[in-house]
């Protein structure tokens, strides 16, 4: 983990912000809006790379199966403003990449993008029947503390936790570690399959949480890789039989991503991008000329969201261009657990509103 020890006196000064702004939300100065609807927050308390999306997801697999689903995001880098509300032909540029891959994989959740998340929800709440969600989930949105959600899963990287971090800009938090102790779950995400009974042990002794807060471990699981120009699957072991794969990304974390994906073959090459990236014509023009000397292409769903729309892409590489997919799997057989928490809750009170 690195930090910018130069620039501890600057998080200081960025620390004395961030405390009185959630002292003046303590203190009811500023005000939190609660709703009677169910609402799940989920978010981190590190700037990126948490593993947020595939977590979201897993909450709408869980939760669509028995009520109408909807997800708002802030749209992080979308080139619109305001509220939108995704269909599956909306662009990711005007809604996010992120909100444009769970439309996309999820067509019958309700999606949408506001940054002022008050003004999200009332407009989803107002949405003909069809369309209005039972449940809402608040994408990366722990610092929004005008909306006080009924959960807050709070998420922490594994080989980044936010106990041995430091605040912006020396270290990558964006609030001091202990607002974690807002949180009704903190999911500590990332880990290696092989993690021991010691370093569970070590990893809650050093997060030091309250005794109402829920501790659970989750990894990440490849499960296959999808066309992105086409509607071609292959199985994980395709990555073993390429002679060579370029991995395109535009993530916090493309290193560990890089690391997984030599499990199975050796011979990668990478363009990294930073997170987000918006693919200009000189990057498309290096993914081109890249390509032509790769079997295999491999990005994120979240790259494919922007990848999808680049027509300047050569034919050779929308032939062999494949999103790899993953999915969350709860460590020490906790999931049922975690599962039945977010359901008693959800079942509570949509209970309570029929009721009303």
């Amino acid at each position: 983990m690195r930090i910018h020890k130069w620039l501890l006196p600057a998080s200081a000064l960025y620390g004395m912000g961030v405390r009185l702004r959630n002292w003046l939300f303590e203190e009811n100065i500023l005000k939190s809006k609660s709703y009677r609807e169910p609402v799940i927050c989920l978010g981190n308390l590190t700037a990126g790379g948490t593993g947020k999306t595939p977590h979201t997801e897993y909450l709408i697999k869980l939760l669509q199966q028995n009520w109408k689903v909807g997800v708002l995001s802030r749209g992080y880098k979308r080139k619109s403003k305001g509220w939108v509300l995704a269909d599956t032909v909306t662009p990711s540029e005007m809604i996010g990449d992120e909100p444009w891959q769970m439309k996309h994989k999820f067509p019958e959740t309700t999606v949408a993008v506001c940054e002022k998340r008050v003004i999200g929800i009332d407009h989803m709440l107002q949405l003909p029947t069809g369309q209005r969600p039972q449940v809402i989930l608040l994408d990366d949105a722990y610092q929004h503390r005008y909306v006080k959600a009924g959960i807050s899963i709070l998420l922490t990287r594994y080989n980044r936790l936010i106990c041995d971090d430091r605040l912006l800009p020396a270290g990558r938090l964006r609030e001091p570690f202990e607002e974690r102790l807002r949180a009704s779950i903190v999911i500590v995400t990332k880990c290696p399959t092989d993690i021991q009974p010691i370093d569970f042990r070590i990893v809650r002794n050093k997060l030091d949480l309250l005794p109402y807060q829920h501790l659970y471990f989750t990894t990440l699981q490849y499960i296959d890789l999808r066309g992105v120009f086409h509607s071609r699957q292959l199985p994980l072991t395709a990555l073993s039989g390429a002679k060579s794969i370029l991995l395109v990304t535009g993530i916090a974390t493309p290193k560990l991503l890089a690391q997984d994906l030599r499990r199975w073959n050796q011979h990668i090459d990478r363009l990294a991008y930073l997170d987000h990236h918006n693919f200009t014509d000189e990057d498309i023009e290096r993914i081109n000329r890249q390509a032509e000397r790769h079997d295999l292409i491999v990005t994120t769903e979240k790259d494919a969201a922007r990848l999808c729309f680049c027509q300047e892409l050569s034919e050779h590489v929308k032939q062999h261009l494949f999103a790899l997919r993953i999915e969350v799997h709860f460590l020490q057989d906790k999931g049922p657990e975690f599962d039945k928490i977010i359901t008693d809750y959800v079942r509570r009170r949509n209970s309570i509103l029929r009721m009303a």
